[in-house]
């Protein structure tokens, strides 16, 4: 499959502001990455709240715009883009965000709501647009009359389905979904993620699929990105990175995922220590090296590089796979 979405060398720094001298500190929220999406796909970014996964999906789309990098979409240059050519790209390109209720307009409409990007891109008369309305809330399982609800008659759950349905208006290529159900009940995320892999697998979509939800990462994902600190540390096939996990930290984070086997001695190592250090203030050398329970001291002196370890897997790890040798 062919890269969609081509990022590389991605960085974003956040000034503090104060400091000694008026000279702030800088918060380096992403540090350096490189990622493609292929199209078809579904990309998955892992990783502990703070460790920079929406801020990198962000920069990507240019909702942030980056400190340094370079970004390609369809072998377009996102970052030479003018304002009036980004938008004329940005139906190619969308995001359904985390918070359902935040992200809708409470004085719009559902109707309007969905038909909004089709105004912004100029998609369609009038009457064609209430009929795309009509499809697309179908389409996400929603019943005609709520094209006159406004987004507080709904549910948390109808309310994502909601903003699925506007993400889809203008017919993009790519879509990014930002921790979609973690706002939500338990009992309706399931519905939400096999509706975004129907949807995704029918229009054939790249899809990066945000999450720190494991389980449901290996339901819908084809490959896995895991972040720390602002870089990937790890990204694999799914099922390589669920059954082969080569870095520490994804080791951990496997090892936090409780089990359903009762009575089953459980034999992988402890689920992570610690706490994210401090992105202002990161540490020398690799990064997760006063966490991991197998650092060297090259770990504390040298930073590892992402690098292929085999066919479609790349690991920054000094000892890759090692983790597993060693007892819980």
């Amino acid at each position: 499959m062919s890269a969609l979405l081509e990022v590389r060398g991605l960085v974003k720094e956040y000034a503090l502001g104060g400091g000694l001298f008026g000279r702030g500190r800088k918060l380096r929220a992403v540090a350096g990455v490189d990622l493609d999406v292929a199209r078809g796909e579904c990309l998955a970014l892992v990783g502990e709240s703070g460790c920079g996964k929406t801020t990198l999906a962000r920069c990507a789309l240019r909702l942030e715009e980056p400190t340094a990098g370079r970004v390609r979409f369809a072998g377009r240059d996102l970052l030479a883009l003018g304002r009036r050519d980004l938008r004329r790209w940005r139906r190619h390109f969308q995001m359904v965000f985390q918070d359902p209720y935040a992200s809708l307009n409470p004085r719009l409409t559902v109707g309007r709501a969905v038909a909004e990007p089709l105004v912004v891109h100029d998609l369609g008369g009038r009457a064609e647009r209430r009929r795309r309305v009509a499809e697309l809330l179908e389409l996400v399982g929603l019943p005609a009359d709520a094209a006159g609800r406004y987004p507080h008659e709904l549910s948390g759950g109808q309310r994502q389905r909601v903003g699925i349905a506007r993400a889809l208006a203008a017919g993009p290529e790519l879509l990014v979904a930002d921790e979609p159900v973690s706002a939500l009940d338990v009992s309706v995320r399931a519905q939400i993620v096999n509706l975004l892999a129907d949807l995704q697998r029918r229009f054939e979509l790249a899809l990066v699929f945000i999450a720190h939800d494991l389980p449901l990462v290996e339901h819908v994902a084809d490959r896995v990105a895991v972040m720390y600190l602002g870089r990937i540390v790890e990204l694999a096939p799914v099922r390589s990175l669920f059954t082969r996990p080569q870095h520490p930290y994804t080791v951990g984070l496997l090892a936090a995922v409780p089990r359903a086997e009762a009575g089953r001695r459980d034999e992988r190592p402890a689920p992570l220590a610690g706490e994210l250090p401090d992105p202002a203030s990161p540490p020398a050398g690799c990064p997760f090296h006063p966490r991991c329970p197998i650092a060297r001291p090259r770990c504390r002196e040298e930073r590892p590089p992402l690098e292929e370890v085999e066919a479609d897997s790349a690991v920054a790890c000094f000892h890759p796979g090692e983790l597993e040798q060693f007892p819980s």
